[in-house]
């Protein structure tokens, strides 16, 4: 995006400039030379651009540096309502977290992230850092790499870098007397993946959290894009391999049932939906 900026209307450049510092930081970048770096531009300049979204509160300067702010959060949240999809699967969602006793969640594709658009929580009083409005690099978690099916293998390999990269960069402190978690070799990595998309089926064994495995599946709409992706996520003891195997065929007929819905959304009309643009944040081609 930056690339491009010296080309537009300096009331547009600069707007353009603040949005990128956002991504920055929203990409695990905390400092100010790393924003710079990223969004390129001179340490004066990007101090001018943190500073006024600190003072407008969109971010907030912590012992670990800058992090998004909570006006992006009360944003987050009204975006949310005002998604059709998070409408359309309530239902669906809460039928499955009710059937599997765990926690589900529905993401939509970012870019290379993905959204965690809403969540319900598992009876099971389980606490996980997942969350609506969560924002982690596709290749990293299951519901991410639900989306990820239908793209070429080099893009693959292209988000799959990216995640290692943001992996590397956390400043969390690993468990105490465990190795911090990094996501399997790229040969382990894309085996699975091509293995996923046989199957429609996506597993995350504890790649994202420690002790969290979940199963994923994508979304489609009437012309087959996949455009969100559904997980059921619990803790290592009550997701053992054999549940694992249990549970796909129901997170499958989920996302079946979901995708249908999008298919006739005039079966629903109290979401009905303007085109399957309003699914995602970008488009998905």
């Amino acid at each position: 995006m930056t690339n491009s900026l010296s080309s537009r209307p300096a009331g547009a450049q600069a707007l353009m400039r603040g949005l990128a510092v956002i991504d920055a930081v929203a990409d695990g970048h905390h400092d100010l030379a790393a924003i710079g770096e990223r969004i390129q531009c001179t340490r004066s300049t990007t101090h001018r651009l943190v500073s006024a979204l600190v003072h407008a509160g969109y971010l907030r300067q912590s012992r670990h540096g800058y992090r998004l702010g909570l006006k992006l959060a009360t944003l987050g949240a009204l975006a949310r309502e005002q998604m059709p999809l998070a409408a359309l699967a309530r239902p669906v969602i809460e039928a499955l977290a009710r059937d599997c006793g765990d926690s589900v969640h529905l993401g939509i594709r970012d870019g290379d992230h993905v959204v965690y658009l809403d969540k319900i929580d598992g009876s099971r009083g389980l606490e996980m850092r997942s969350r609506p409005g969560l924002r982690l690099p596709l290749a990293l978690t299951g519901v991410g790499r639900a989306l990820m099916l239908d793209l070429e293998e080099p893009q693959w390999q292209r988000l799959y870098i990216r995640a290692v990269d943001h992996q590397a960069r956390q400043v969390e402190a690993p468990v105490a007397g465990l190795a911090a978690l990094v996501p399997p070799d790229w040969p382990e990595y894309r085996a699975r993946l091509l293995d996923y998309q046989e199957t429609g089926v996506v597993l995350d064994l504890e790649d994202n959290e420690r002790g969290i495995r979940c199963v994923a599946a994508p979304v489609r709409d009437e012309r087959s894009v996949i455009v969100a992706a559904i997980s059921v996520a619990s803790a290592t003891p009550w997701m053992s391999d054999a549940r694992l195997t249990e549970l796909a065929p129901r997170v499958r007929d989920a996302a079946v049932q979901l995708s249908r819905r999008i298919a006739r959304p005039d079966l629903h009309p109290g979401t009905v939906l303007s085109s399957p643009a309003s699914f995602t944040c970008e488009s998905l081609s």
